[in-house]
């Protein structure tokens, strides 16, 4: 997961003078402006921009021009993957594209030079020149290509081999003894295996059966007495003899996506944070009637949480605050209550953020959430739409997940990990028996302890744990 404070992002190149180049839009909407460079009298370099405060490299994920090709104002000239989204860069000035210094699939340092563009066909090979001359990027750092679907290719593999000279044949090394079996475990193997183990001193629980479901035979007490273990029998081999269908694990070296670099990148980052973590249960059973009663109204039990979750931090604003190392440290408060929500996608997960969740009516919210959603699963997010969270929530409950503890994103306070509502038998001296049902719910407030301290995240939860329970006329207001 990853998160930034700031609302906008500025893309900045360290240059003495520069002129405006391209631009970067996240597919489709939103708008950066980030700066060219002089390479020389007749052309520029488009660099790589940085797509977030963080971002140190990106990846060209396609040009949508080839060399040579006119470029008018505005339009896209490349798809660069950022930490989160794909964005387009746009051209700001016409030209000419006249030379991609990183292929598709390559990445790049941010300011680092991408392509050069002139500003018309007969300045190309001036341009190119200059490039021979000394002033040309660094080589890109190539990713191995991606593996195809269900399959995973090791980059050693997918290197191409050099011819050599044949060598002699050899004979094949003797494969390794099968790992003993666990303690108790029941050994299949037929009767002659049995009596040939018994002559030959051998041990069944060291031998990996060829026979049907992986049973032991007479050949295979023979092959390891004579030194030759079988062969591991295949997956597919196995998965027949069991009437189920083949598997295959994958295996290899796969690159890391851009996006999975950042969640990485962002769970180190918090590592020397001191944290700490508080659980409390809620019972749900009043929240619950009402998302019943509202569920026709096409409203959200992620949008129900973000409004209750934002109006108990209206009430315990440290919980919206980061922590600052400047001025030897200090506590930054936030005004807006920005509610970030983890969202499981392909190839990783990102948090979209319902802005100013304790403004605007549960409805607004639940509409809000169902059109960011839809775009987290497009990647068509815009920056602001994914990095301006002030406070996190990790839902696991629709994964039957009944408790866990989140770890801190960067730049904020605190995270709320919600676990699975339960059907659970407490205590009531007003009922018959001494007892009844109710449905609970187990939350857990991970803070950053350096400004949140343990009464702090208790009296956050109380309150949170008040509004579900009792004021849901708050929620719906």
């Amino acid at each position: 997961m990853k998160f930034h404070t700031s609302a906008a992002l500025w893309i900045a190149f360290a240059t003495a003078s520069s002129v405006d180049a391209f631009r970067v839009t996240s597919r489709p909407s939103v708008t950066l402006r980030p700066w060219r460079t002089a390479l020389c009298a007749e052309g520029t370099k488009i660099t790589m921009p940085a797509l977030s405060s963080t971002m140190k490299e990106g990846r060209v994920v396609s040009w949508l021009k080839n060399e040579g090709d006119e470029i008018e104002a505005g339009e896209a000239i490349m798809v660069v993957e950022s930490d989160k989204a794909d964005m387009d860069v746009e051209a700001f000035e016409d030209g000419v594209l006249a030379k991609i210094l990183v292929p598709e699939g390559a990445m790049a340092p941010v300011g680092e030079a991408v392509a050069l563009m002139a500003e018309n066909a007969a300045d190309v090979a001036s341009v190119i020149a200059s490039l021979g001359a000394g002033s040309s990027a660094s080589e890109p750092v190539l990713d191995a290509p991606a593996p195809t679907s269900g399959t995973y290719v090791s980059p050693v593999a997918s290197t191409p081999a050099t011819t050599a000279p044949a060598s002699p044949a050899t004979a094949p090394a003797a494969p390794q003894a099968a790992a003993p079996r666990p303690a108790g475990e029941r050994v299949t193997a037929s009767p002659l295996a049995r009596k040939k183990a018994q002559e030959l001193g051998v041990d069944l629980n060291t031998i990996t059966g060829t026979g049907p479901s992986g049973r032991v035979t007479a050949s295979d007490i023979e092959a390891a007495a004579s030194g030759t273990a079988p062969p591991r029998p295949s997956a597919v081999a196995h998965a027949a003899a069991n009437g189920a269908p083949a598997v295959e694990l994958p295996e290899g070296v796969v690159p890391m996506t851009g996006m999975q670099r950042a969640v990485s990148n962002n769970m180190v980052a918090t590592l020397p944070t001191p944290e700490f973590r508080v659980t409390r249960e809620i019972q749900m059973d009043a929240f619950d009637a009402l998302y019943q009663k509202l569920k026709p109204n096409g409203i959200t039990v992620s949008a129900m949480l973000a409004k209750a979750v934002a109006l108990a931090i209206e009430k315990h604003p440290i919980i919206n605050s980061s922590f600052s190392e400047e001025g030897g440290g200090s506590i930054v408060y936030k005004k807006d209550i920005n509610i970030a929500m983890a969202v499981a996608i392909d190839g990783g997960l990102i948090t979209p953020v319902l802005q100013y969740a304790n403004e605007r009516s549960v409805v607004e919210l639940g509409e809000n959430w169902k059109e960011l959603v839809g775009k987290a699963k497009s990647g068509t997010l815009a920056p602001a739409e994914y990095n301006s969270g002030t406070f996190a929530i990790s839902n696991m409950g629709m994964f039957g997940v009944t408790h866990f503890g989140a770890i801190l994103p960067k730049g904020i306070g605190g995270i709320l990990a919600i676990g699975a509502t339960q059907e659970m038998i407490v205590p009531d001296q007003s009922a018959i028996l001494g007892m009844k049902k109710v449905k609970k719910m187990s939350v857990t407030l991970t803070c950053d302890h350096r400004q949140i301290y343990g009464a702090d995240a208790a009296l956050f939860l109380k309150t949170l744990a008040d509004i579900m329970e009792n004021q849901l006329g708050k929620i719906t207001a």
